[in-house]
């Protein structure tokens, strides 16, 4: 799976730097092309000149030395390097970052967008996944500040691989030990397979909210963030996909790289998400549209009176089930459900009502606003329900089964048997009775 994929591996410094050696012996056992990125504190542990012997490229140990490094690559990678600039030409070149070890402080550079060194800038200018292997003491490791950074780096798409337990080089025991080296290379692996795994398919995400105007200054709506439908464009992009989203009013910024079609209304949402959907392969409906509309906009701003107001609503499209029923043969659609009471079987129903492949079952108070979620996720013949986690999380599920859904063989009518020949009456014999 790694045979002419390009893996940098970043060491940092902590007493395990040098099992990033034995971590690279393994990546180039399994057909990896390995480059290898250190800070200055990494070189106090094992010099740059073992990494460069066991990678058979250049290390890069600052960003002010050689920009014109040679490095071996793979034929397919090298239309990606423009051999300018060496620790962007690595960025580019990169199907997956893994650092190993890494300590407190190089993640709390990570996440606060710190890059005073080659590594983490190579980490800011690198699109690739990114897998982190934490080393380091007891203390530090249960610290807070390093537990909060771990949750935002998860929530950003890192993936994280130990740390284990045992014996530390100060004496404790407990976590803090680099993951075993096999661990790591299962995890960037699976990355870096993840990473090609929608490769050129088309996404249509629906995403954030509907407004229905009352009158000018007021609209009937509900708390969806946008979350959602942002992290599984952000993790679809992050695959390979052609993404394109149809976003109704959203509380966080879209995400770059993919395509933005904003909209305010579910009738606006219908046309762009219907109009999409005929060249998608895959569409996630995680939009949170507003289920009826005044049947009747005020021009002026309402008035407060000392009676009742009494507004007569009617229903908007079922954009959902419009999808569903023009799908086309390989298409895979996924619904979201926002439940209160018999989640499953209702979700279950609105996957044959609406002619989806899957539904993700949430309810209100795991999901609207907030930044982390807890889905079931519901087909035809399971239910399966995945532990708390962020939006980020959740859409890489998401994404692992439509990766699923999109790799199983189309059902194929049965053919019907061809009728048997009949058989030629025998011919009469002679004398037989009539």
């Amino acid at each position: 799976m790694l045979r002419d994929r390009v893996v940098v591996v970043g060491v940092s410094g902590g007493i395990a730097a040098y099992k990033a050696c034995e971590l690279v012996r393994r990546l180039r056992e399994r057909g990896a092309t390995v480059i290898a990125v250190m800070t200055p504190a990494a070189c106090e542990f094992v010099t740059p000149l073992t990494f460069q012997a066991l990678t058979g490229n250049p290390v890069i140990t600052t960003l002010w030395g050689d920009q014109q490094q040679r490095f071996d690559l793979p034929v397919e990678t090298l239309h990606k390097v423009g051999g300018k600039v060496a620790h962007v030409d690595v960025a580019e070149a990169a199907d997956c970052l893994a650092i190993a070890p890494a300590t407190a402080d190089l993640m709390a550079r990570i996440v606060h967008g710190e890059a005073p060194d080659a590594l983490t800038t190579i980490t800011m200018a690198t699109t690739a996944p990114l897998v982190l292997a934490p080393a380091m003491d007891l203390q530090m490791w249960q610290s807070p500040a390093t537990q909060a950074n771990v949750r935002e780096l998860r929530a950003r798409g890192a993936r994280i691989v130990g740390p284990a337990s045992g014996f530390l080089a100060s004496g404790l025991v407990g976590p803090g030990r680099l993951a075993e080296v096999s661990d790591i290379v299962d995890e960037i692996e699976r990355a870096v397979v993840r990473r090609a795994s929608l490769e050129g398919v088309r996404v249509l995400i629906g995403a954030g909210r509907t407004e229905e105007a009352i009158d000018p200054v007021r609209v009937l709506t509900n708390r969806s963030s946008g979350r959602m439908g942002f992290a599984l464009a952000e993790a679809a992009r992050d695959r390979g996909a052609d993404v394109t989203v149809v976003a109704g009013p959203v509380d966080v910024p879209a995400p770059h790289g993919v395509t933005l079609t904003p909209v305010t209304t579910a009738e606006q949402m219908l046309r762009a998400m219907t109009g999409a959907a005929e060249h998608a392969d895959v569409v996630l409906m995680a939009a949170a549209v507003a289920d009826y509309r005044p049947a009747k906009t005020a021009k002026q701003k309402l008035k407060r009176t000392d009676g009742t107001l009494t507004l007569t609503l009617e229903p908007n499209a079922d954009i959902l089930a419009a999808i569903g029923a023009a799908k086309t043969p390989g298409q895979v659609v996924v619904g979201f459900a926002l439940e209160t009471t018999n989640g499953v079987a209702n979700a279950r129903g609105k996957l044959q009502r609406k002619n989806a492949d899957l539904i993700v079952l949430n309810a209100p108070a795991d999901s609207l606003g907030a930044e982390t979620n807890k889905v079931t996720l519901v087909d035809a013949t399971s239910a399966q329900a995945l532990p708390v986690a962020s939006k980020r999380e959740v859409a890489e599920s998401i994404l692992d089964r439509v990766h699923g859904l999109r790799a199983k063989p189309a059902k194929r009518a049965k053919r019907a048997k061809p009728a048997k020949p009949a058989k030629p009456a025998k011919p009469a014999r002679k004398g037989a009775r009539k």
